[in-house]
């Protein structure tokens, strides 16, 4: 049963590794409004295209991001709808305890990317 709660607990840690990034998180925003290119992220998020492709990358093969070949682009989206309503939540939350957040010493974003 421990193993099963941490394994449980590694997994859920894995999945917001992918929220926890602040160009990851950017691009999620952008695709909330619907699906777009790698040039329309770019310019959503003001990200390199590099950048956009690498995270876009890990978000794809995390479950995050979906893709749809058309043409010769490609179009990224949520994958779920649930992406969208966990970032909604989110949202919610932070306005109740965003003091609580900002006042936090434990850990910072600019920590989290060393």
């Amino acid at each position: 049963m421990l193993t099963t709660t941490r394994q449980s607990l590694d997994l859920k840690a894995k999945l917001f590794r992918g929220f926890s990034d602040p160009a990851r998180l950017s691009i999620l925003e952008a695709l909330r409004d619907g699906s777009r290119t790698v040039t329309e992220l770019v310019e959503a998020t003001g990200l390199s295209q590099s950048n956009t492709s690498s995270h876009l990358s890990c978000l794809h093969d995390c479950g995050l991001v979906s893709r749809q070949q058309q043409g010769r682009y490609v179009r990224y989206q949520l994958s779920d709808d649930r992406v969208a309503d966990l970032m909604t939540i989110v949202d919610t939350l932070l306005a109740d305890v965003a003091q609580g957040v900002y006042a936090c010493t434990r850990y910072s974003a600019r920590e989290e990317q060393a």
